[in-house]
């Protein structure tokens, strides 16, 4: 029996609702779900950049091969790795329960949208989850958001992000592992290519949003290179980028299951290293994670970029008629 077809005798909470869900629409081996949710925010543990995320679907199509994020389909007692990029449940509700949320926390420690799996994946073209949030916050002030995404639908809602701008702070977070398209078709099967996110990071810069690149996770001896990095960089702050962030791969349990096969097929030579180095910890530990974080500290001096987005009090965006007024004033 698949999911959406009847409910599972036995199940609760989570994965009762999973097994209740209406099949929204199939396509190739993906199938969509709606979902129930109670809460669109969620608290983020202590020592975080962000005290709230938002994640408008479970699971994610772009199947990359390191995603930390695949336990979160065991909840609902799907445990096969190709579940998780295969049975798509989008949450339903979303905006109304956003709106009344918002009427009760407090929201200064910011909010971070995609922070499990993609916001702007194949799903949001057909059913608009993170579209209807960022309506929701356009009418807010005073937030600071986050959005991290691979996928150039971003620039869908350019409008959305401008509008949110006037009165709150909103930055875009665009990962790039890597500029290589073979090994990134590799790593992140269902992604848009490289040079199509790097457009995209122009695109925004262009509008106004406040856009950097994330070459995450930085990957020992395979894109953990100076060189590598250095050239994404590069491209980041040619883009439009303003800050390069980076951190060091690690591998939960169910990210090992994809990982590791992963590796074994295209670098074999290094597979012996990495379990050694992730079989019995998620973590790398020692020395490696100061050396990567020298690395990046100094790509990030040699072309002007910073560290991180910029988490200050909200900072409106322009307005362009106000930009237009400004040059004939001063033409």
């Amino acid at each position: 029996m698949l999911f959406g077809d009847s409910p599972s005798p036995g199940l609760v909470g989570i994965a009762r609702l999973a097994s209740e869900s209406e099949v929204l629409e199939s396509k190739r081996l993906v199938r969509y779900f709606e979902i129930g949710c109670r809460s669109v925010l969620n608290k983020t543990r202590p020592g975080m950049p962000f005290a709230w995320s938002i994640n408008p679907y479970r699971g994610c199509e772009f199947a990359c091969r390191y995603c930390y994020a695949r336990y979160t389909h065991e909840f609902m007692e799907l445990r096969a790795s190709e579940e998780f990029e295969d049975q798509i449940y989008a949450k339903s509700n979303v905006a109304a329960i956003l709106r009344r949320e918002l009427k009760k926390i407090d929201t200064t420690g910011g909010i971070a949208i995609g922070t499990a799996t993609d916001p702007y994946q194949p799903a949001e073209r057909r059913f608009g989850r993170t579209r209807s949030l960022l309506e929701v916050f356009a009418r807010q002030e005073r937030l600071s958001l986050s959005i991290t995404t691979k996928s150039d639908l971003v620039r869908r809602d350019i409008d959305l992000l401008r509008e949110i701008g006037r009165r709150n702070h909103i930055c875009v977070n665009m990962t790039i592992t890597t500029l290589d398209a073979s090994l990134a078709r590799a790593l992140e099967p269902r992604a848009p290519r490289p040079d199509l996110r790097l457009r995209t990071v122009r695109a925004l810069a262009d509008a106004g949003v406040a856009v950097g690149v994330f070459p995450n996770p930085v990957m020992p001896l395979i894109t953990d290179q100076e060189e590598r990095l250095d050239q994404l960089a590069g491209a980041a702050k040619e883009h439009g980028a303003s800050y390069f962030g980076g951190g060091v791969l690690f591998l939960m349990p169910c990210s090992r299951r994809v990982f590791f096969p992963f590796v074994e097929q295209h670098f074999p030579h290094l597979l012996r290293r990495y379990r050694e180095r992730y079989e019995s910890d998620a973590y790398i530990r020692g020395p490696y994670r100061d050396v990567i974080r020298e690395r990046l500290r100094g790509i990030r001096e040699r072309h002007g970029l910073a560290a991180a987005p910029p988490h200050q009090e909200w900072a409106p965006l322009p307005d362009p008629q106000q930009e237009l007024f400004a040059e004939v004033s001063t033409g």
